[in-house]
């Protein structure tokens, strides 16, 4: 893996939630990734949608971060997953409601597949609850697989949720 120690990087993180005070949930979390992360640069508008999988819960509150940060892939990942335990997240449903979800959809133009981490996150192009919040302060990056910018994986995504800006 590529030595990140001297180079700061920049990540494009998720953040989302649909249980207890949603918004006051993404406000815990940006307060602690900017704490323990790195510097968030960016944050797009919140987004509600309805859940994505397992459709049997309430809607999510979702946000995307620009973070910089030292923090190699692998441990910031490992940092966000410290987060979501701290906050309270309860890992008992797959794609089940939660507190808060913290997810890296990309670093960089880094490419890599771990038991950890998969970077880009394999399912960013099909979800329109994290395409839409990317596009909105990273628009013009380009995916590094698929060789397009972020907004046009919007708009040929065929995710049909409702993804409101609240």
């Amino acid at each position: 893996m590529t030595d990140f120690s001297n180079k700061p990087f920049t990540a494009y993180i998720l953040i989302g939630g649909n249980l207890g005070n949603r918004q006051s949930n993404l406000l815990k979390a940006i307060e602690l990734i900017n704490q323990t992360c790195g510097n968030i640069i960016a944050t797009s508008s919140i987004y509600e949608t309805a859940a994505w999988g397992f459709t049997e819960q309430p809607n999510f509150l979702n946000q995307v971060l620009i973070l910089t940060t030292h923090l190699a892939p692998e441990h910031l990942m490992q940092a966000l997953l410290n987060i979501e335990e701290l906050m309270g997240r309860k890992r008992l449903i797959k794609m089940g409601p939660r507190i808060i979800d913290l997810d890296i959809l990309l670093i960089d133009d880094i490419v890599s597949s771990t038991q950890l981490l998969q970077l880009p996150h394999p399912e960013l192009i099909n979800r329109k609850f994290a395409l839409l919040p990317l596009a909105e302060i990273a628009s013009e990056i380009v995916h590094p697989v698929e060789k397009k910018s972020i907004l046009q994986l919007l708009q040929q995504c065929k995710d049909t949720l409702d993804v409101q800006k609240i």
